[in-house]
């Protein structure tokens, strides 16, 4: 069954733009690509149908998910996209659907660190600085605090909703991804202003 994100599909467009942007210089090679938390499938299949230099492995913890992006899979007909894998990137990356050191040239993470924990955050940095390939990017996609503060303040009501749904959750600030990225091997490159006061953080392994 297709699930529907009405936040995915205002968003997967701006964000493909991005994708498009920050790879061009690579069209020529052939890519692969590893989302965690596909969540709906939306954005995968429309990235696939973008991009087609690149194969998807789409992730989530949730079978409900997995089998609305093979829903979209087969609605779509798009062939460069995976069967959709159990992943926790909670877990070591070690277990992270067997993926190998510097097997992947693209991590993309969409509005997945605001509904988690900051062990979560922790095991995406991690992992992401294991399987990228050197020069490989990691795109986060979100609402975000920079030092402490939110930004802009009108997120700061999303915050506390957040974080009277489950006292873990939150907007994650912007300095401290930087120095999970920088502890495992990335560096942020790029922030780029998006729709609905979301941001796109770019991320570039060393």
């Amino acid at each position: 069954m297709m699930l529907v994100s009405p936040a995915a599909e205002r968003s997967q467009v701006a964000l493909l733009s991005v994708l498009q942007d920050v790879l061009e210089d690579q069209a020529e090679r052939e890519l692969f690509a590893l989302e965690l938390g596909s969540g709906t499938g939306q954005h995968v299949v429309h990235f696939a149908q973008g991009l087609n230099f690149i194969t998807w492995q789409p992730s989530d913890i949730t079978e409900e998910s997995r089998n609305s992006t093979r829903a979209y899979i087969s609605a779509t007909g798009v062939k460069s996209v995976l069967e959709p894998v159990f992943l926790d990137a909670r877990e070591p990356w070690e277990k992270w659907a067997g993926l190998p050191t510097s097997s992947c040239d693209v991590i993309v993470v969409i509005n997945l660190l605001q509904y988690s924990g900051f062990n979560t955050a922790q095991g995406v940095f991690k992992g992401s600085g294991q399987i990228l390939k050197q020069n490989g990017v990691l795109l986060t996609y979100g609402p975000y605090a920079i030092n402490g503060t939110i930004v802009p303040s009108c997120n700061e009501e999303l915050d506390q909703k957040l974080r009277e749904m489950n006292s873990e959750w939150g907007l994650p600030d912007i300095d401290v991804l930087r120095q999970l990225a920088f502890g495992n091997g990335l560096r942020l490159e790029r922030m780029i202003e998006m729709q609905e006061n979301n941001k796109c953080l770019i991320f570039r392994k060393l």
